[in-house]
């Protein structure tokens, strides 16, 4: 029997920080994931650049049934602290857009990074390693696929349900129930919406096609871009509204946001142009425009407009309301919305409450952040107090 001073499960964005976190103090850290190679997550991020952190990273870009939870640790380790780190390692990035930071090159740069943080902090790995059971007397007890382990602290990083093509597991959620801590309601968050039958048969053929939007879900909004897919609707907009977008809600989506039809409206006003044309003037694509007119029952010449008729399309293009009928699921989702009910959790430690010894981080807890790399920094800041403690 081996034994640590903690054992880290899972070895992904929140497992590596945690386990570099606590190897660095000194403590001798187990870091065991049942993957063949490290942080696949991290690898097919951003397009395989990685949207490491974010420069506007706040408490309220997080959803959570204690939206306060997050403060602590995202104060304790920030996404300053995580560029510092990132420049430490000479890795050269760029921001995008909105804040977000990104790899110049290869989001392996920042595996590499980590994996660098963790032999500096003496962290032993067991990859390709199942755990079979978790126990708990006098010390955490893991069995697995490669012989049982035990350590005083055990953190828990084994992410959400978010894309099982790369590995993704309940076991986090398992464990936590096992040792009696709460899991909220799990869905699918950061996804594609998919559409009803009539708006497929109406829509389906501008998959590809763009938009300037702004999207809403509830009083949640975001101004992005919308993307038409074969199958519904996607994008950046499309993906944050979706956290907060629940099953029978309609989207309210202002598909000119920043200016008001019923100005450009009677701008044009007597106007021999097509509808089509006055719409693909202000900035959409003409096969959007035709497609969305029909469906809205509009057709003809912005002359042929009444007052009445006029105000109805100002009011559409504005507000315009797609009820989804589902998401595209776990395959396509970038994060699992709800987890581990942070009421059992410190938000100083991220130690459980009723079980000294045991932390949870990262996805597999019950906070979510926007797109945009406000996941990855939670994970970063989640894991570093998780082995500041541990």
């Amino acid at each position: 029997m081996e034994f640590y001073d903690v054992i880290v499960l899972g070895a992904g964005a929140a497992g590596l920080m945690a386990a570099a976190s606590a190897g660095q103090r000194g403590r001798r850290v187990l870091l065991i994931d049942h993957a063949a190679k490290l942080a696949e997550k991290i690898r097919i991020s951003g397009g395989g650049r990685c949207n490491f952190t974010n420069l506007n990273v706040r408490p309220d870009c997080y959803l959570s049934a204690n939206r306060h939870f997050c403060r602590s640790a995202l104060a304790q380790y920030t996404q300053h602290d995580f560029i510092a780190l990132v420049e430490r390692h000479g890795i050269p990035y760029h921001e995008k857009t909105l804040g977000q930071l990104f790899c110049d090159d290869s989001s392996q740069r920042i595996i590499d990074m980590l994996d660098a943080e963790c032999r500096a902090g003496g962290v032993t790995r067991l990859m390709s390693t199942a755990v079979e059971t978790v126990g708990k007397g006098d010390r955490f007890r893991v069995t697995t696929s490669r012989g049982a382990f035990e350590s005083e602290s055990l953190i828990v990083a084994t992410g959400g349900l978010s894309i099982p093509q790369i590995g993704a597991t309940p076991l986090g959620y398992r464990l936590a129930e096992q040792f009696g801590l709460a899991v909220t309601e799990l869905a699918p968050a950061l996804v594609p919406l998919t559409f009803h039958a009539d708006d497929a048969a109406r829509f389906a053929a501008l998959a590809g096609v763009s938009l300037d939007v702004e999207a809403k879900a509830g009083k949640a909004g975001f101004r992005e871009m919308a993307l038409f897919t074969h199958k519904g609707v996607s994008g950046p907009a499309i993906l944050q509204v979706s956290s907060y977008w629940r099953p029978g809600e309609a989207l309210v989506i202002d598909l000119l946001p920043g200016r008001s039809a019923v100005e450009l409206l009677a701008a044009a006003a007597g106007s021999e142009q097509k509808l089509a044309n006055w719409l693909a003037d202000a900035g959409w694509p003409k096969r959007l425009a035709e497609a969305w007119l029909d469906a809205e029952g509009f057709a003809g010449r912005v002359k042929d407009l009444n007052p009445k008729q006029a105000a109805r399309l100002a009011e559409a293009l504005h507000r315009w309301r797609l009820l989804p009928n589902g998401t595209q699921g776990y395959k396509k989702a970038e994060v699992t919305r709800g987890g581990v009910d942070t009421d059992g959790l410190s938000s100083k430690t991220m130690m459980a409450k009723a079980v000294p010894g045991l932390f949870f981080v990262g996805e597999v807890v019950d906070v979510t952040g926007w797109l945009g790399g406000y996941n990855f920094q939670w994970a970063w800041s989640s894991g570093f107090v998780a082995g500041q403690h541990a």
